[in-house]
């Protein structure tokens, strides 16, 4: 490397990263995010029997851990049948003892058990902070001791999606901010299904932006984590769409700057970025001709859509949608999914060189102290010497469970503190030379580095924050508005204009909103608008009102959306049944015919939901019905006859199946009720004909030993065929 090369990479480094140690790995793909480590006196071999195994913990994991502040953090899952859970755990670096263990309770998804615990940590070493995102949706930032500092549930009050693949995001900090990829179908400025990333503040949890929502979806949820990246002194986050497209959004306001149309489907892979140039991979059909997987070369300084104006270089018939590529002096490396490690020249596209290290590839390379550590589903490990000229295995470890069968490895390898630490469904892992002292933190301090603007720099953006909020109608909020230039530099905070529609309210001059709880029914998506020197920001804000609620849809008209619900985009809409205004849950036109739909935010507890529903039926074909409570679903089965409670779909986690007789096309009511008792909850539920006396006594009553303590009251459907609903009330317990 030049030394030109040797400094302008230096200055990358420095503009991309928060404040971190040497020797610390705060991301799935490190500090710099570019999957390379700074350590040294790392292992050539180990062996799980004893050579260079410093320690090891019982943990099933699949995500990359990161090494901070003395200790290593990853996110798994732990437990069996009812007691099944997601987990965040942090370990002492040196000694592997636990330092704080935290355990989730996963509702409102079909997520499957051996998907939980996909998505890494990131972890800040200003605040102390570890951020994590669940496979249902739960974001949180816990503090040294494992206390939640700030969370939210993204599925019921911001619309993400919730599908069976589990496919779940890194989170990713950048200065004051920690960044989600989220895939959502949210309220108001969120409205309508797209891929979109959001801005949280890394110490409360406040929104400050989203960026725009894409293109079409291709799926419901992708793993593509984004790069931070400084291009021509724009700072930007990039990466991959459940639509198939590369997009680059400024990190401080959401504006989209360029996009590029990658895939037919949903990309997987991350970027690397290497200055101006961007690498990206994918093992989907291709947009331009009917191969599978390319590996494209990109400038970034453009704008718009530079699918066919900044393309520098691609080969084709390459699939390589899971792992991400790594860039290391001059040489792309990239595993396709088959667990071959191709070399390209960076600059021209030139093959060099391809190495099989096994059979599936989704771990993503690691280089470290002149080696790439590579890790392969099949329960391998592989230390392999690389360079333009070639690659040499250097050692192979295979992982088994107890039982024979080889232990899946999805996590990378994590270098920190001259150790190497990964997690297998087998075990967590700290690997390293026992005659090297441990030492955490020492060595230079690599500082963040935030562009200022010009003193003649124009306004051209204004963000309100929090740009969405989610709050009871008691509470009052703060707006406030921020200036930013054409190049996404912060200018100041201004006094705007202010303006509040949607809900009943006022704002004041200075930006508070205060709400009049008299006249909300049940919940509410309101905008704020605020205006200065002609230049226009908004944010979106859903308030609670207070109960009871109580919805007949007589006052909606036919077709109309009920659109302060979460979830009514699978095309749920008021319809007319001989004269009478119900909600009516159409046939699914493709995919699963699920559908859940959300009336109030997550914080809501102690209440009881009832509600009409009526099934259909065609043939073999039946729909099913039934009522959400704090996480607690009782579904009305048409085709099984029976009334089934539980709180985790695919899991069928807490299952009680209860036979019922229910006809198609007869109306009947359901009530489903949530109590705690200590440290359990108390799940009841009936259902009775429409019209009939309210039967005396619960149909079943159901405990939870490890109870889920909040959550919106909502309708569920299984609708092969339209499903209805009417007369929906939700009352204090």
């Amino acid at each position: 490397m030049s030394i030109t090369r040797s400094i302008l990479l230096a200055l990358l480094l420095a503009a991309l990263a928060t404040p971190v140690v040497a020797g610390e790995w705060t991301h799935w793909r490190g500090p710099w995010q570019t999957g390379i480590a700074q350590e040294t006196d790392l292992p050539t071999s180990w062996s799980k029997t004893g050579e260079n195994l410093i320690w090891r913990d019982d943990f099933v994991g699949r995500s990359t851990p990161v090494v901070f502040d003395g200790r290593v953090c990853a996110n798994g899952r732990v437990g069996e049948d009812i007691t099944r859970q997601e987990t965040v755990v942090c370990w002492n670096a040196e000694t592997g003892e636990r330092v704080w263990e935290r355990r989730f309770n996963i509702y409102n998804t079909t997520v499957p058990w051996n998907r939980v615990g996909w998505a890494g940590l990131a972890a800040d070493p200003e605040t102390g902070y570890v951020y994590y995102q669940g496979v249902d949706g739960h974001i949180a930032a816990f503090d040294r001791d494992g206390k939640t500092v700030w969370s939210w549930r993204t599925f019921e009050d911001l619309g993400r999606f919730s599908g069976y693949g589990g496919r779940t995001n890194t989170p990713v900090i950048d200065n004051d901010q920690v960044i989600y990829h989220l895939i959502t179908a949210g309220w108001g400025p969120m409205a309508g299904p797209g891929d979109r990333y959001v801005g949280f503040d890394k110490k409360t949890g406040e929104i400050h932006w989203h960026s725009p929502k894409g293109k079409q979806l291709k799926d419901l949820n992708t793993y593509s984590v984004p790069v931070v990246a400084v291009v021509e002194g724009r700072r930007l986050v990039i990466g991959g769409g459940a639509d198939g497209w590369l997009r680059a959004v400024d990190i401080h306001t959401g504006e989209e700057i360029w996009s590029y149309h990658l895939s037919q489907r949903g990309l997987n892979a991350s970027v690397v970025v290497d200055g101006t140039t961007v690498f990206a991979s994918h093992s989907e059909e291709n947009v331009d001709n009917g191969v599978m997987g390319r590996v494209v070369a990109i400038d970034a300084t453009g704008s718009g859509d530079v699918s066919k104006t900044h393309e520098l270089w691609r080969k084709d018939e390459i699939l390589a949608g899971y792992a991400s590529p790594l860039f290391h002096d001059g040489v792309l490396y990239v595993p396709d999914n088959s667990a071959n490690l191709h070399a390209f020249d960076a600059k021209s596209g030139k093959a060099l060189w391809e190495f099989n290290y096994g059979t599936v590839g989704k771990g993503s390379p690691v280089f470290a102290d002149g080696r790439i550590y590579l890790t392969e589903t099949n329960g391998n490990t592989v230390f392999v010497e690389a360079s333009r000229n070639g690659a040499e295995k250097l050692d192979d470890e295979h992982l088994e469970m107890p039982y024979g069968r080889y232990a899946e490895i999805y996590s990378s390898f994590a270098p920190g503190y001259q150790r190497l630490y990964f997690t297998t469904e087998e075990g967590v892992y700290a690997i390293g030379d026992k005659d090297v002292p441990f030492a955490a933190g020492g060595g230079a301090e690599v500082y963040k580095r935030s562009s200022e603007a010009p003193a003649d720099a124009k306004p051209a953006h204004l963000q309100v924050v929090p740009a969405m909020t989610v709050v009871d109608s008691t509470d009052s909020v703060d707006f406030r508005a921020r200036l930013f230039d054409d190049q996404g530099r912060f200018l100041r905070e201004v006094e705007p204009t202010w303006a509040l529609s949607g809900v009943a309210g006022a704002i004041d001059a200075t930006g508070v909103a205060t709400f009049d709880s008299a006249k909300i029914a049940g919940t509410r998506n309101g905008l704020v608008t605020a205006t200065f020197e002609g230049i226009e920001g908004k944010a979106g804000v859903r308030v609670e009102g207070p109960l009871p609620w109580s919805f007949d849809f007589e006052d909606m008209k036919v077709d109309d959306v009920p659109r302060n619900w979460m979830g009514v985009g699978k095309g749920a809409k008021v319809g007319d049944l001989e004269g009478n205004k119900v909600l009516v849950q159409p046939k699914a036109a493709r995919g699963a015919p699920r559908a859940s739909i959300f009336l109030g935010p997550s914080s809501m507890t102690g209440y009881t939901i009832q509600a009409d529903f009526m099934g259909n039926q065609e043939r073999r074909r039946r729909t099913d019905a039934g009522l959400i409570n704090s996480g607690y679903t009782m579904d009305v089965q048409g085709v099984h006859q029976r009334i089934q409670v539980r709180s985790w779909a695919s899991e069928l986690r807490m299952k009680q199946d209860i036979p019922f007789e229910w006809e198609s096309k007869v109306w009947y009511t359901g009530k489903l009720r949530v109590d705690y008792e200590g440290d359990k909850a108390i799940v009841r539920g009936k259902v009775w004909k429409q019209g009939d006396a309210e039967p005396a006594d619960w149909t079943f009553e159901v405990e939870d030993p490890l109870p889920i303590r909040s959550g919106s009251p909502g309708l569920y459907t299984f609708a092969p065929l339209e499903t209805y609903f009417d007369n929906i009330v939700v009352t204090e317990n």
